[in-house]
């Protein structure tokens, strides 16, 4: 076993109370300070959301706790869920603008896909637009992980039923692959030929698939760095970038059979208002199916941001399927302001009655 095996980051769902172990729980006094800290930014004029920045959302006391999240979240179990935000007392942007200045006390945000957008909106577009990513598709979601050092996710509008955070301690699952088959913990160490999505490509910096294949699991400094986005491995065999061996293919499967044990992953209810952190390189996640509202102002809505942290070492080169240059090159497609929910939902009726 690697590191995080004997580590807070090695858990198991079904021993593990999230309430305990990873719930933030807001103070009156807390949310007074994330009140003037809108009520300055707004003074500030209308920012766009790079312009939102930890000094000018000041939170003289969270902020320096949302701070100390990185640690936590890097060292211990790798989640966290913020709550106590009244989602009522907010219109939808402001509603946003407070969730990019929390996460501004953590980290810097990065743009998610070729669309340059620097908040994303998970919830289920695709019969707007079938080219989107599977984050804006609706159902449930198979474990995987993203690009960026902690994802957040905020709960702007539950679903009608169902829809929980799955997640999973991909330390764990290293553990128990290397336990009942090390043949197949090898196999992920090493790494599957990934074909991401083309029009993502297109946009970045033009690789599809890159030469290095993408490890699941990589040693380093003791611990584990963990990806996952086998299903670029799975379309890289069906697009004949690749040849899955039987064995590699059994490994995949393996992998999220072991991720969806319930010994395995812990499902966390996150309610309007509530915002979830996860380390990403330390936890998979994913969602469980869910009942939806059939018009778009009503669906199951989640925003989603990817935060780099400055002072965390990079992730290994063969565990980023997105260049540095991918996330630059994306920033050619953002339109200014159009991640607020107000622009975000205008541009879906304009586009849905087009």
């Amino acid at each position: 076993m690697i590191g995080n095996s004997t580590s807070h980051a090695a858990w198991k769902g079904a021993s593990l109370d999230w309430r305990q172990d990873g719930l933030y729980q807001l103070s009156a006094p807390e949310l007074a300070e994330i009140d003037a800290a809108l009520a300055h930014l707004r003074g500030l004029g209308d920012l766009d959301f790079p312009e939102i920045t930890a000094a000018r959302f000041p939170l003289p006391q969270l902020g320096p706790r949302l701070q100390a999240f990185r640690h936590e979240l890097r060292r211990g179990r790798g989640f966290k869920l913020l709550r106590g935000l009244p989602r009522e007392r907010y219109g939808d942007d402001d509603l946003a603008r407070i969730y990019f200045g929390l996460g501004a006390h953590i980290g810097t945000a990065i743009t998610q896909s070729r669309q340059g957008e620097y908040l994303g909106h998970v919830v289920n577009i695709s019969d707007v637009d079938p080219s989107v990513r599977g984050y804006q598709y609706g159902g449930g979601q198979n474990m995987h992980s993203d690009s960026c050092d902690i994802i957040g996710l905020m709960c702007f509008r539950a679903a009608k039923s169902g829809g929980a955070s799955r997640i999973v301690s991909a330390a764990a699952i290293h553990d128990e692959l290397e336990r009942t088959r090390p043949d197949l913990a090898a196999l992920h160490r090493q790494g599957f030929v990934y074909h991401r999505n083309d029009l993502d490509a297109k946009l970045g910096d033009g690789i599809a698939v890159r030469p290095m294949p993408i490890a699941t699991f990589v040693p380093r400094d003791g611990a584990l760095s963990c990806y996952l986005g086998t299903n670029y491995a799975l379309k890289a065999a069906e697009f004949g970038d690749t040849v899955l061996t039987d064995l590699q293919r059994e490994a995949i499967d393996a992998l999220q059979r072991i991720a969806t044990s319930p010994e395995f992953y812990l499902d966390m209810s996150i309610g309007e208002g509530d915002i979830q952190f996860l380390n990403n390189r330390v936890i998979f996640h994913g969602r469980t199916a869910y009942e939806d509202h059939a018009e778009f102002t009503r669906r199951r809505h989640m925003m989603r941001l990817w935060l780099r942290i400055a002072e965390w070492p990079a992730m290994p080169a063969n565990q980023r399927p997105h260049s540095d240059e991918d996330h630059l090159m994306w920033l050619r497609q953002r339109r200014p302001f159009m991640e607020f929910p107000s622009r975000f939902f205008a541009d879906l009726a304009r586009r849905r009655s087009a």
